[in-house]
């Protein structure tokens, strides 16, 4: 996700602490949320598919996924 989307993500957040957000930019926050969601999730699957347990004799385990 680039760097322009996320400081309009915190824009919004801070706008709707201080004033009513309109629907239009109700509905692009919640577009953005959505996205920067599926960004950090797939980042975080990433990182434990390629994640391994050690054993105590040396044996390398992958994470199992559930």
């Amino acid at each position: 996700m680039d760097k322009a989307k996320i400081e309009r993500i915190n824009f919004l957040a801070r706008k709707s602490r201080t004033e009513q957000l309109s629907e239009e930019e109700k509905q692009e926050q919640t577009e953005l949320r959505n996205e920067y969601r599926r960004f950090m999730r797939n980042g975080y699957m990433a990182q434990f598919e390629n994640t391994y347990i050690i054993d105590g004799s040396g044996n390398k385990k992958r994470l199992i996924k559930q």
